[in-house]
């Protein structure tokens, strides 16, 4: 992803530490009361619901050993960053991008993407697999095609 102040890549290099962290966040059962963080001095702040959802998706995939990029959705991608996110080669992309599958601007020669409307058209993609499933199950279950 094109970089900016506001973009941060997470490595898991505490492995231990991260894996004990998310131990912990799984045996913690809901919570009806917010989320506190503690600063060094030790004063609390109660977190919003998103904050401490996006905190929990940072450490399971940190624990999966997964690098973790955080960015605003109006970033901008090349066709290659929007391809790797998608996991499609770099043509397959341009060909979605040709078919209208996704808007993009060209400020040069590079056709770019905005992260939005990339995980959009994920989002989009993976329903209609859902969907996809869900009727083959469905026919196969009705062509008596499942056995015991």
């Amino acid at each position: 992803m094109r970089s900016t102040a506001e973009d941060r890549t997470l490595l898991p290099e505490h492995r231990e530490e991260i894996a004990e962290l998310r131990t912990f966040l799984d045996r913690t059962p809901a919570a009806v009361e917010p989320a506190l963080l503690r600063g060094p001095d030790g004063a609390t702040h109660s977190l919003p619901p998103e904050v401490y959802e996006a905190l929990m998706a940072v450490v399971r995939a940190l624990a999966d050993g997964k690098a973790v990029t955080v960015a605003p959705v109006n970033t901008t991608l090349t066709t290659q960053e929007a391809a790797d996110l998608l996991g499609v080669s770099r043509p397959t992309f341009v060909k979605i991008l040709d078919e209208g599958g996704l808007p993009f601007n060209r400020p040069g020669r590079h056709r770019r993407v905005l992260l939005a409307d990339v995980l959009d058209y994920k989002e989009a993609r993976r329903s209609q697999r859902r969907r996809g499933l869900d009727e083959l199950a469905r026919f196969t279950e009705e062509s008596g095609l499942y056995g015991d």
